[in-house]
């Protein structure tokens, strides 16, 4: 087994979120995530943001900054049964990593208007990429998710 590597990395930005407990955060069946804040990037990074304002949804990857040790069986509000956590979005991983999609609304300079946060007020931004799927919707598969609502846990299936 090779020998671990320390990696770093900086934050590339905050998120302004209206959230500022995980308790405010919709979760659960039928969560719907509308609420809007900001990316707020570092002023040097601002060049970096030419020409994303031709997309229309984006890819943020985060820090769960606040979330401490990590759990390999996680038990999602959408069902009554564990699941492996990487098979969840719980915030208890063996690296708190986030990732969220949201839809560009706007930009002013290095902040850009958001919808679709599920994200703590003041988490870390690690970095941000233009969403772009290449998987058809026909192929793409539910895993357990889809399991939990025939059981009648969540909402039906969309």
């Amino acid at each position: 087994m090779p020998v671990a590597t320390m990696i770093s990395m900086r934050p590339i930005g905050t998120v302004r979120s209206p959230f500022t407990d995980t308790g405010e955060i919709p979760k659960g069946p039928g969560a719907q995530h509308d609420a809007e804040g900001i990316l707020e990037l570092r002023a040097d990074l601002e060049p970096g943001l030419a020409d994303i304002d031709g997309f229309s949804h984006l890819y943020v990857l985060w820090l769960f900054d606040r979330s401490e040790g990590f759990d390999l069986l996680a038990h999602p509000p959408l069902d009554d049964r564990p699941h492996g956590v990487f098979a969840t979005r719980s915030p208890r991983r063996p690296n708190p990593i986030g990732l969220t999609v949201v839809r560009l609304l706007g930009r002013e300079g290095p902040r850009l208007h958001v919808r679709g946060l599920d994200m703590l007020d003041g988490s870390p931004i690690l970095d941000i990429k233009p969403y772009l799927s290449s998987v058809p919707p026909d192929e793409i598969r539910r895993g357990w998710l889809a399991e939990a609502e025939a059981r009648g846990h969540g909402p039906p299936p969309r």
